[in-house]
Protein backbone atom coordinates (compact mmCIF):
# COMPACT_ATOMS: atom_id res chain seq x y z
CA UNK A 1 0.00 0.00 0.00
CA UNK A 2 1.27 3.43 -0.82
CA UNK A 3 2.21 5.85 1.92
CA UNK A 4 0.24 9.05 1.85
CA UNK A 5 0.49 12.55 3.17
CA UNK A 6 -1.82 13.62 6.00
CA UNK A 7 -4.48 15.20 3.78
CA UNK A 8 -4.03 12.63 1.05
CA UNK A 9 -4.59 9.74 3.43
CA UNK A 10 -7.63 11.41 4.93
CA UNK A 11 -9.22 11.82 1.51
CA UNK A 12 -8.33 8.30 0.42
CA UNK A 13 -9.72 6.84 3.63
CA UNK A 14 -12.97 8.73 3.19
CA UNK A 15 -13.37 7.42 -0.34
CA UNK A 16 -12.19 3.90 0.47
CA UNK A 17 -14.63 3.33 3.30
CA UNK A 18 -17.63 4.05 1.10
CA UNK A 19 -16.77 1.23 -1.30
CA UNK A 20 -15.57 -1.56 1.00
CA UNK A 21 -18.06 -3.84 2.70
CA UNK A 22 -18.78 -3.32 6.38
CA UNK A 23 -17.81 -5.99 8.95
CA UNK A 24 -19.86 -9.17 8.65
CA UNK A 25 -22.97 -8.97 10.84
CA UNK A 26 -25.14 -12.07 11.35
CA UNK A 27 -28.01 -11.98 13.87
CA UNK A 28 -26.34 -9.14 15.78
CA UNK A 29 -22.92 -10.84 15.77
CA UNK A 30 -20.02 -8.85 14.31
CA UNK A 31 -17.05 -10.73 12.87
CA UNK A 32 -14.00 -8.45 13.13
CA UNK A 33 -10.38 -8.61 11.99
CA UNK A 34 -7.62 -7.28 14.27
CA UNK A 35 -4.26 -6.90 12.48
CA UNK A 36 -0.89 -6.15 14.05
CA UNK A 37 2.57 -4.84 13.21
CA UNK A 38 4.10 -7.32 15.65
CA UNK A 39 4.65 -11.06 16.02
CA UNK A 40 3.86 -11.05 19.76
CA UNK A 41 0.85 -12.85 21.23
CA UNK A 42 -0.70 -9.61 22.48
CA UNK A 43 -2.87 -9.28 19.39
CA UNK A 44 -4.30 -12.78 19.90
CA UNK A 45 -4.93 -12.08 23.59
CA UNK A 46 -6.83 -8.86 22.82
CA UNK A 47 -8.92 -10.62 20.17
CA UNK A 48 -9.77 -13.48 22.52
CA UNK A 49 -10.58 -11.13 25.40
CA UNK A 50 -12.93 -8.99 23.28
CA UNK A 51 -14.71 -12.10 22.04
CA UNK A 52 -15.11 -13.61 25.50
CA UNK A 53 -16.22 -10.47 27.31
CA UNK A 54 -18.80 -9.68 24.64
CA UNK A 55 -20.28 -13.21 24.95
CA UNK A 56 -19.48 -13.68 21.29
CA UNK A 57 -21.35 -10.60 20.04
CA UNK A 58 -17.97 -9.35 18.81
CA UNK A 59 -16.10 -12.25 17.26
CA UNK A 60 -12.61 -10.88 16.84
CA UNK A 61 -9.86 -12.77 15.04
CA UNK A 62 -6.29 -11.60 15.57
CA UNK A 63 -3.61 -11.60 12.89
CA UNK A 64 0.09 -11.08 13.70
CA UNK A 65 2.37 -9.24 11.28
CA UNK A 66 2.33 -10.59 7.72
CA UNK A 67 -0.52 -13.03 8.44
CA UNK A 68 -3.03 -10.77 6.68
CA UNK A 69 -1.12 -7.56 5.86
CA UNK A 70 2.43 -6.31 6.31
CA UNK A 71 3.53 -4.56 9.53
CA UNK A 72 3.41 -1.08 7.99
CA UNK A 73 0.18 -1.72 6.05
CA UNK A 74 -2.11 -2.04 9.07
CA UNK A 75 -2.88 1.70 9.14
CA UNK A 76 -4.25 1.78 5.60
CA UNK A 77 -5.97 -1.60 5.99
CA UNK A 78 -8.05 -0.34 8.91
CA UNK A 79 -8.59 3.17 7.54
CA UNK A 80 -9.99 1.68 4.34
CA UNK A 81 -12.02 -1.07 5.96
CA UNK A 82 -9.96 -4.05 4.77
CA UNK A 83 -9.51 -4.82 8.48
CA UNK A 84 -11.41 -3.49 11.48
CA UNK A 85 -8.71 -2.77 14.09
CA UNK A 86 -4.93 -2.60 14.34
CA UNK A 87 -2.42 -3.04 17.15
CA UNK A 88 0.70 -1.04 16.37
CA UNK A 89 2.93 1.89 17.26
CA UNK A 90 1.86 5.38 16.20
CA UNK A 91 5.28 6.83 15.40
CA UNK A 92 5.29 4.55 12.35
CA UNK A 93 2.81 6.99 10.78
CA UNK A 94 4.92 10.16 10.94
CA UNK A 95 4.79 10.47 7.16
CA UNK A 96 1.03 10.95 7.45
CA UNK A 97 1.43 13.52 10.22
CA UNK A 98 4.42 14.33 12.46
CA UNK A 99 1.94 14.63 15.34
CA UNK A 100 1.61 10.83 15.55
CA UNK A 101 5.06 10.66 17.19
CA UNK A 102 3.71 12.25 20.37
CA UNK A 103 1.29 9.35 20.80
CA UNK A 104 4.11 6.83 21.11
CA UNK A 105 6.97 8.53 22.98
CA UNK A 106 9.55 11.28 22.55
CA UNK A 107 13.15 11.52 23.84
CA UNK A 108 13.34 12.77 27.43
CA UNK A 109 9.55 13.04 27.43
CA UNK A 110 6.76 11.82 29.68
CA UNK A 111 7.04 8.63 31.73
CA UNK A 112 4.45 5.85 31.22
CA UNK A 113 2.30 7.12 34.11
CA UNK A 114 2.58 10.72 32.93
CA UNK A 115 1.74 9.74 29.35
CA UNK A 116 -1.41 7.92 30.41
CA UNK A 117 -2.40 10.86 32.61
CA UNK A 118 -1.91 13.28 29.69
CA UNK A 119 -4.12 11.15 27.48
CA UNK A 120 -6.86 10.62 30.04
CA UNK A 121 -6.90 13.98 31.83
CA UNK A 122 -4.61 16.43 30.02
CA UNK A 123 -6.28 16.73 26.63
CA UNK A 124 -4.06 14.21 24.86
CA UNK A 125 -6.82 11.77 23.90
CA UNK A 126 -8.94 14.55 22.40
CA UNK A 127 -6.04 15.64 20.19
CA UNK A 128 -5.31 12.03 19.22
CA UNK A 129 -8.97 11.50 18.34
CA UNK A 130 -8.99 14.64 16.20
CA UNK A 131 -5.82 13.61 14.37
CA UNK A 132 -6.95 10.04 13.75
CA UNK A 133 -10.48 10.97 12.71
CA UNK A 134 -8.99 12.59 9.61
CA UNK A 135 -7.94 9.08 8.57
CA UNK A 136 -11.23 7.40 9.54
CA UNK A 137 -9.71 5.96 12.74
CA UNK A 138 -10.47 5.92 16.49
CA UNK A 139 -7.37 5.26 18.67
CA UNK A 140 -6.77 3.93 22.19
CA UNK A 141 -3.70 3.36 24.36
CA UNK A 142 -3.43 -0.45 24.58
CA UNK A 143 -0.01 -1.12 26.13
CA UNK A 144 3.31 0.44 27.06
CA UNK A 145 6.78 -1.08 27.17
CA UNK A 146 7.80 1.58 29.69
CA UNK A 147 11.28 3.04 29.85
CA UNK A 148 13.39 1.12 27.35
CA UNK A 149 17.07 0.25 27.48
CA UNK A 150 19.65 2.40 25.71
CA UNK A 151 20.86 -0.31 23.36
CA UNK A 152 23.55 -2.91 22.72
CA UNK A 153 27.08 -1.84 21.77
CA UNK A 154 30.08 -3.88 20.66
CA UNK A 155 32.40 -1.40 22.38
CA UNK A 156 32.11 0.99 25.30
CA UNK A 157 30.97 4.54 24.53
CA UNK A 158 32.47 6.86 27.13
CA UNK A 159 32.47 10.18 25.26
CA UNK A 160 30.66 11.96 22.45
CA UNK A 161 33.59 11.12 20.17
CA UNK A 162 32.77 7.44 20.71
CA UNK A 163 29.57 7.90 18.71
CA UNK A 164 31.11 9.43 15.59
CA UNK A 165 30.75 7.07 12.65
CA UNK A 166 29.02 4.46 14.80
CA UNK A 167 26.52 2.37 12.78
CA UNK A 168 23.46 2.19 15.02
CA UNK A 169 20.03 0.66 14.55
CA UNK A 170 17.51 2.99 16.23
CA UNK A 171 14.01 4.13 15.18
CA UNK A 172 11.93 7.22 15.87
CA UNK A 173 13.03 10.60 17.09
CA UNK A 174 15.95 9.08 18.98
CA UNK A 175 17.55 8.39 15.62
CA UNK A 176 17.30 12.09 14.72
CA UNK A 177 19.09 12.95 17.96
CA UNK A 178 21.90 10.48 17.36
CA UNK A 179 22.51 11.72 13.82
CA UNK A 180 23.51 15.08 15.30
CA UNK A 181 26.51 13.39 16.89
CA UNK A 182 27.83 11.74 13.76
CA UNK A 183 26.01 8.43 14.21
CA UNK A 184 25.13 6.55 11.04
CA UNK A 185 21.56 5.42 11.68
CA UNK A 186 20.61 2.16 9.97
CA UNK A 187 16.95 1.15 9.83
CA UNK A 188 16.59 -2.63 10.00
CA UNK A 189 13.67 -4.87 11.00
CA UNK A 190 14.23 -6.67 14.31
CA UNK A 191 14.79 -10.02 12.62
CA UNK A 192 17.95 -8.66 10.96
CA UNK A 193 19.55 -7.06 14.03
CA UNK A 194 21.54 -10.03 15.33
CA UNK A 195 23.02 -11.02 11.99
CA UNK A 196 23.94 -7.39 11.23
CA UNK A 197 25.77 -7.07 14.57
CA UNK A 198 27.60 -10.34 14.01
CA UNK A 199 28.66 -9.41 10.48
CA UNK A 200 29.83 -5.92 11.46
CA UNK A 201 27.16 -4.18 9.39
CA UNK A 202 26.06 -2.68 12.72
CA UNK A 203 28.19 -1.53 15.65
CA UNK A 204 25.23 -1.10 17.97
CA UNK A 205 21.48 -1.64 18.05
CA UNK A 206 18.49 -0.66 20.13
CA UNK A 207 15.45 -2.90 20.34
CA UNK A 208 13.22 -2.71 23.45
CA UNK A 209 14.03 -4.03 26.92
CA UNK A 210 15.52 -7.17 28.56
CA UNK A 211 12.68 -9.59 27.79
CA UNK A 212 12.30 -8.60 24.13
CA UNK A 213 16.06 -8.39 23.66
CA UNK A 214 16.68 -11.81 25.21
CA UNK A 215 14.04 -13.41 23.00
CA UNK A 216 15.62 -11.81 19.93
CA UNK A 217 19.05 -13.13 20.98
CA UNK A 218 21.01 -9.88 20.78
CA UNK A 219 23.19 -11.00 23.69
CA UNK A 220 24.92 -13.38 21.26
CA UNK A 221 26.14 -10.46 19.15
CA UNK A 222 27.01 -7.66 21.62
CA UNK A 223 27.88 -7.60 25.30
CA UNK A 224 27.69 -3.96 26.42
CA UNK A 225 24.10 -3.16 27.41
CA UNK A 226 23.51 0.55 27.99
CA UNK A 227 20.84 2.41 29.95
CA UNK A 228 18.73 4.51 30.32
CA UNK A 229 16.72 4.52 27.10
CA UNK A 230 16.42 8.30 26.94
CA UNK A 231 15.08 8.04 23.39
CA UNK A 232 11.97 6.01 24.31
CA UNK A 233 10.93 6.60 27.94
CA UNK A 234 7.30 5.49 27.61
CA UNK A 235 6.79 3.66 24.32
CA UNK A 236 3.05 3.16 23.88
CA UNK A 237 1.25 0.84 21.49
CA UNK A 238 -2.20 1.64 20.14
CA UNK A 239 -5.36 -0.35 19.52
CA UNK A 240 -7.07 1.61 16.76
CA UNK A 241 -10.54 0.97 15.35
CA UNK A 242 -12.03 1.87 11.97
CA UNK A 243 -14.08 4.99 12.83
CA UNK A 244 -17.12 4.00 10.79
CA UNK A 245 -17.19 0.72 12.67
CA UNK A 246 -16.70 2.51 15.99
CA UNK A 247 -19.53 4.93 15.32
CA UNK A 248 -21.83 2.02 14.44
CA UNK A 249 -21.28 0.24 17.78
CA UNK A 250 -23.88 0.52 20.51
CA UNK A 251 -23.05 2.38 23.71
CA UNK A 252 -22.61 -0.90 25.58
CA UNK A 253 -20.33 -2.30 22.88
CA UNK A 254 -18.17 0.84 22.98
CA UNK A 255 -17.87 0.63 26.77
CA UNK A 256 -16.96 -3.04 26.47
CA UNK A 257 -14.16 -2.33 23.99
CA UNK A 258 -12.85 0.54 26.12
CA UNK A 259 -12.86 -1.63 29.25
CA UNK A 260 -11.00 -4.48 27.55
CA UNK A 261 -8.36 -2.11 26.17
CA UNK A 262 -7.80 -0.47 29.57
CA UNK A 263 -7.52 -3.90 31.15
CA UNK A 264 -4.99 -4.92 28.50
CA UNK A 265 -2.90 -1.82 29.23
CA UNK A 266 -2.73 -2.60 32.97
CA UNK A 267 -2.03 -6.31 32.48
CA UNK A 268 0.66 -5.61 29.90
CA UNK A 269 2.51 -3.22 32.20
CA UNK A 270 2.58 -5.76 35.04
CA UNK A 271 3.55 -8.69 32.83
CA UNK A 272 6.39 -6.80 31.17
CA UNK A 273 7.76 -5.67 34.53
CA UNK A 274 8.03 -9.26 35.78
CA UNK A 275 9.46 -10.59 32.50
CA UNK A 276 12.08 -7.86 32.37
CA UNK A 277 13.22 -8.73 35.90
CA UNK A 278 13.59 -12.38 34.97
CA UNK A 279 15.22 -11.71 31.60
CA UNK A 280 17.73 -9.18 32.93
CA UNK A 281 18.83 -11.73 35.52
CA UNK A 282 19.40 -14.31 32.76
CA UNK A 283 21.30 -11.84 30.59
CA UNK A 284 23.67 -10.93 33.41
CA UNK A 285 24.14 -14.34 35.05
CA UNK A 286 23.91 -16.77 32.16
CA UNK A 287 25.14 -14.72 29.20
CA UNK A 288 27.80 -12.50 30.76
CA UNK A 289 26.20 -9.27 29.57
CA UNK A 290 27.84 -6.14 30.95
CA UNK A 291 25.57 -3.28 32.02
CA UNK A 292 26.79 0.25 31.35
CA UNK A 293 25.17 3.59 32.13
CA UNK A 294 25.48 6.48 29.69
CA UNK A 295 27.73 9.12 31.25
CA UNK A 296 25.79 12.01 32.82
CA UNK A 297 27.62 14.56 30.67
CA UNK A 298 26.61 12.63 27.55
CA UNK A 299 23.00 12.49 28.73
CA UNK A 300 22.97 16.25 29.29
CA UNK A 301 24.11 16.84 25.71
CA UNK A 302 21.62 14.28 24.40
CA UNK A 303 18.91 16.06 26.39
CA UNK A 304 19.68 19.42 24.83
CA UNK A 305 19.69 17.93 21.33
CA UNK A 306 16.44 16.08 22.07
CA UNK A 307 14.71 19.33 23.03
CA UNK A 308 15.79 20.82 19.71
CA UNK A 309 14.61 17.79 17.69
CA UNK A 310 11.21 17.67 19.41
CA UNK A 311 10.72 21.45 19.06
CA UNK A 312 11.50 21.24 15.35
CA UNK A 313 8.98 18.43 15.00
CA UNK A 314 6.44 20.54 16.88
CA UNK A 315 6.85 23.35 14.37
CA UNK A 316 6.04 21.08 11.40
CA UNK A 317 2.46 22.30 10.94
CA UNK A 318 -0.30 24.03 12.95
CA UNK A 319 -1.91 20.83 14.24
CA UNK A 320 1.39 19.26 15.31
CA UNK A 321 2.19 22.53 17.09
CA UNK A 322 -1.02 22.17 19.12
CA UNK A 323 -0.06 18.62 20.10
CA UNK A 324 3.53 19.67 20.91
CA UNK A 325 2.37 22.53 23.14
CA UNK A 326 -0.12 20.33 24.98
CA UNK A 327 2.49 17.61 25.49
CA UNK A 328 5.25 19.94 26.67
CA UNK A 329 2.91 21.85 28.98
CA UNK A 330 2.06 18.53 30.63
CA UNK A 331 5.77 17.69 30.93
CA UNK A 332 6.32 20.91 32.85
CA UNK A 333 3.18 20.49 34.95
CA UNK A 334 4.20 16.92 35.88
CA UNK A 335 7.81 17.67 36.66
CA UNK A 336 7.35 19.04 40.18
CA UNK A 337 5.08 16.25 41.42
CA UNK A 338 7.05 13.47 39.74
CA UNK A 339 10.24 14.80 41.35
CA UNK A 340 8.60 15.03 44.78
CA UNK A 341 6.97 11.61 44.54
CA UNK A 342 8.52 8.99 42.27
CA UNK A 343 12.05 10.39 41.99
CA UNK A 344 12.34 11.32 45.67
CA UNK A 345 11.07 7.94 46.82
CA UNK A 346 13.34 5.96 44.47
CA UNK A 347 16.31 8.03 45.63
CA UNK A 348 15.33 7.30 49.23
CA UNK A 349 14.94 3.59 48.55
CA UNK A 350 18.37 3.53 46.94
CA UNK A 351 19.85 4.78 50.22
CA UNK A 352 18.72 1.60 51.98
CA UNK A 353 20.74 -0.60 49.60
CA UNK A 354 23.83 1.58 49.33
Amino acid sequence: MKRRTFLGAASAAAVGTTTIAAPAITKGIRELKLVSSFTTGTVYAIAEHLTQVSDGRLRVKGYARDELVGPFEVFDAVAEGLADMYYSTEYYWRERSPAFAFFTTVPFGLTPTETYAWLQHGGGQELWDELSAGFNLKPFAASSSGVQMGGWYNKEVNSLDSFKGLRLRMPGLGAEVMRRFGVVVVNLPPGDIVSALKSGALDAAEWVSPDDDLQLGIQAAAKYYYYPGFHEPATMNALTVNKQLWDSLSTSEKRLVETVIKSTYIQHRGTRHVRNIESLTKLLREHGVQLRKFDDDILRVFGKASSEVVAELGASDPFTKRVYESYMNFVEASRVWTDLSDRAYLNARALTTA
